[in-house]
């Protein structure tokens, strides 16, 4: 394998949106640090790697039966989506993508199975919901638009989030719940932006999304309806002592979701080409994810 093969294979995972992980890995963790409790390291590297060969299936996955459909030959990229272009560039390496893909899975599946044993059946909710998740998602969910809308979310937001800390204790925290509706909604607003370039391009391979099925204008709504209700959750989780007082740290990077809405009321299916609102969106959900981990675990 040469080099020009390797970095393909690389730039098939999608290396800069595996740092999503470990950010909501440590808000799932945040918990258990701010208690001080004791934890298997053990474990936590254990959640660590299964969380992102889970996040790697999904990726190279995608970039396989993206590149079969013909969606990435026609697909403009963008820092912030289209794919990583590396297989249009190296066809002769799609079938080392898949089986990354299949591998990555399996991997996934047998860490579940370890900590299945570990814990019980309990995790076998989240485990079941992941596997369904990674393995429909380009071929089935990218098709019905709801799904699509709220599946990045759902994978991220709750089942990495709450598996990562029920990893390290056993149980499920009903305070974690509540909590893990902030990257919920604004994980759902990362992917629903970063949709916008690529619509015609989709709808000619056959996907069905939010933005394709009901416009740009009413994806946008979504979006801003989205923020104030991750502000909405925020503000209730410190009401109700769910969260500290040093929470409302988390507002800062959200003036740069404001600032995304305001680009993507603007430019509309055309921001990919200013894709310092696509960048803001990214930063915001970022940091306000790791200032919420900060501020449980240091509140």
């Amino acid at each position: 394998m040469d080099n020009q093969e390797f970095r393909t294979l690389i730039m098939s995972t999608r290396p800069p949106f595996l740092i999503l992980t470990p950010i909501c890995l440590l808000l799932g963790w945040s918990l258990v640090f701010s208690k001080q409790n004791d934890f298997s390291v053990l474990l936590l590297v254990i959640s660590f790697t299964g969380a992102i060969l889970a996040h790697i299936s999904v990726n190279t996955l995608n970039e396989y039966l993206d590149f079969k459909s013909g969606l990435d030959l026609i697909t403009k990229r963008t820092g912030f989506s289209g794919g990583s272009g590396a297989l249009p560039k190296n066809p002769n390496m799609a079938k080392s993508v898949l089986f990354i893909g299949i591998f990555s899975i399996f991997m996934t599946f047998l860490i579940g199975l370890f900590f299945i044993f570990y814990y019980g059946w309990q995790i076998l909710p989240l485990g079941l919901a992941g596997m369904i998740t990674i393995v429909t998602y380009t071929r089935w969910l990218n098709r019905h638009p709801f799904l699509c809308l709220f599946s990045p979310g759902f994978g991220f937001g709750f089942l990495m989030v709450l598996g990562a800390n029920f990893a390290l204790t056993g149980e499920y925290s009903s305070s974690l719940v509540f909590i893990s509706l902030i990257p919920f909604f604004l994980i759902n607003n990362l992917l629903l932006l970063n949709q916008y370039p690529d619509i015609e391009a989709d709808i000619k391979a056959g996907r069905y999304h939010f933005p394709i099925a009901f416009g740009v204008s009413n994806s946008n709504v979504i979006f801003g309806l989205f923020i104030l209700l991750t502000m909405i959750v925020i503000i209730s989780a410190i009401t109700f002592q769910i969260l500290p007082m040093l929470s409302l740290i988390v507002f800062l990077p959200l003036p740069l979701s404001l600032f995304s809405l305001i680009g993507a009321i603007k430019f509309r299916e055309n921001i990919g080409s200013h894709p310092q609102y696509l960048a803001a969106n990214v930063i915001a959900t970022i940091a306000a994810i790791i200032l919420l981990s900060i501020s449980i675990i240091f509140g």
